[in-house]
């Protein structure tokens, strides 16, 4: 595989065929921006995501269907365009129940992002994630692959935006850093893009036409030699907005990853059991509003149901826990990429406290506790620290530090269930919403064993399992 050189890595509506809609210009300082022409590969326009966009297209007052969008990246990803898209999205479709979130991190290209996507990506589990980042294409490629095998996101890759005008001939001994983002974008994208079933955002290929069609200069839209000003945020938001549209007529191989196991239909209560046999590595539950509606109220203290996995409580399970990104986070003075551990872990929120640093902050010391484990061992920044419960892992390699470091600093983080051993149905809820409860998640993607065991009351609250199959093994 290729490697990315230094100068890559420290880099920090809609046309249907012959039909489009092209949006109105965009005036933001009393400066007007004039509006993309119709995509010339109108074609590729919302391919692989149509799972998505179908949940977006058919949401209605009164069946919202919930969509979890991530944008995830570094600093390009972290501007105001990506704003934009989400006001977008919200506007044309105002009946979804949507959730969108930017965990971009500034500055941290494809291997420095892989250690904190841990904590950010994986457990948030999106319906789609739109992602760029620079970087090593090792590192970009393991991203996406953790992403379509650890959850049923799709995700929507971007090409790089043009910076300068590319050369008429790709040269790998002449000009290196041309030849790399000539790869990059023309070969490993688009590769990456096919091999793991993502859509692949021309991003480039449509700035060019825009610069060229409007007379501009790249610099005309970017503020430093690679950000964007309000031009290029315009520009940005429009070419990924135009991407996300609902065309019924394209498959949506994803579709089948998600599967509703009706009650009653699908699988049945064996007395106060029910039993679903299942490949994948989330399920949740989904309530019957009619049922509890029509409850009497003397019925509607219920008892929970109680959930077992593969003959255990699912929080038993040592993957039935996520942490939080430590925090203070990124470009603080000192940040930790990734929390790691060799011992099953239980909810509760941990501290590492800086207890001596030498004079020019290059190396400390520090004590680390848990608010349930209590006190848990102390560690120096050159090694490899493991706590005294095993709770507890930080490689030297994921300290990032900014500046100088003061005695007595803390990050804090959290371990936090995505599990739980028990369900108990609501007694009043948003007939609209699905109101779903994940049972489990980030389970092997294997075969897995669930039992519910209720009342007869409580069973008649429940309408549904849905169950997560990511597509890659």
């Amino acid at each position: 595989m290729k490697s990315a050189p230094s100068y890559r890595i420290i880099g920090s509506v809609f046309a249907l065929g012959l039909m489009f809609v092209t949006y109105p210009l965009f005036a933001k300082d009393n400066a007007v921006y004039p509006a993309p022409t119709p995509a010339s590969d109108a074609q590729n326009l919302g391919q692989k995501i149509q799972r998505t966009m179908n949940l977006l297209a058919t949401s209605t007052p009164t069946k919202r269907n919930h969509v979890r969008v991530l944008f995830y990246g570094q600093s390009i990803t972290e501007q105001e365009w990506s704003k934009q898209v989400a006001d977008d999205l919200r506007k044309r479709f105002p009946n979804a129940d949507l959730e969108i979130e930017n965990r971009a991190i500034g500055g941290f290209a494809s291997q420095w992002l892989i250690r904190p996507a841990e904590h950010d990506l994986y457990p948030f589990y999106p319906d789609l994630v739109i992602f760029h980042v620079y970087g090593a294409n090792q590192q970009y490629e393991e991203i996406i692959r953790n992403i379509r095998s650890r959850t049923t996101a799709e995700v929507l890759m971007q090409k790089d935006h043009i910076t300068a005008w590319p050369p008429a001939i790709q040269d790998a001994n002449k000009d290196k850093g041309e030849w790399w983002t000539d790869f990059m974008n023309n070969q490993f994208l688009p590769q990456t893009a096919q091999k793991y079933g993502c859509g692949l955002d021309d991003v480039r290929g449509s700035w060019l036409e825009y610069l060229k069609a409007n007379k501009a200069e790249p610099k005309q839209l970017l503020k430093d030699g690679v950000h964007l000003n309000d031009w290029g945020n315009y520009l940005m938001a429009q070419l990924v907005s135009r991407y996300l549209v609902y065309r019924p007529e394209l498959p949506a191989p994803d579709a089948k990853n998600i599967k509703n196991y009706i009650i009653g239909k699908d699988i049945k209560w064996q007395g106060d059991t029910l039993t679903l046999d299942f490949d994948g590595n989330r399920v949740d539950v989904l309530p019957d509003a009619v049922a509890i509606a029509r409850m009497p109220k003397a019925t509607q203290s219920l008892k929970p149901v109680t959930i077992m996995l593969d003959g255990k409580k699912p929080t038993e399970r040592p993957d039935a826990y996520a942490i939080t990104r430590p925090q203070p986070g990124p470009w603080s003075p000192l940040f930790i990429k990734r929390i790691e551990h060799d011992k099953p872990v239980i909810a509760e929120e941990w501290t590492l406290k800086i207890t001596s640093v030498n004079a020019d902050s290059s190396a400390w010391k520090f004590d680390v506790s848990g608010s349930v484990t209590g006190q848990d061992g102390s560690g120096e920044s050159d090694k490899l620290f493991v706590s005294n419960s095993g709770r507890v892992r930080i490689d030297p390699m994921d300290y990032f530090r900014n500046g100088a470091i003061p005695v007595g600093y803390e990050i804090k983080w959290k371990a936090y269930p995505i599990a739980t051993d028990s369900y108990t149905p609501p007694t009043t809820l948003d007939p609209s919403r699905e109101n779903a409860t994940t049972l489990a998640q980030g389970i092997p993607n294997a075969h897995h064993i669930l039992t519910l065991t209720a009342t007869s009351d409580a069973r008649r609250t429940l309408r549904a399992l849905r169950v997560y199959t990511p597509p890659v093994k």
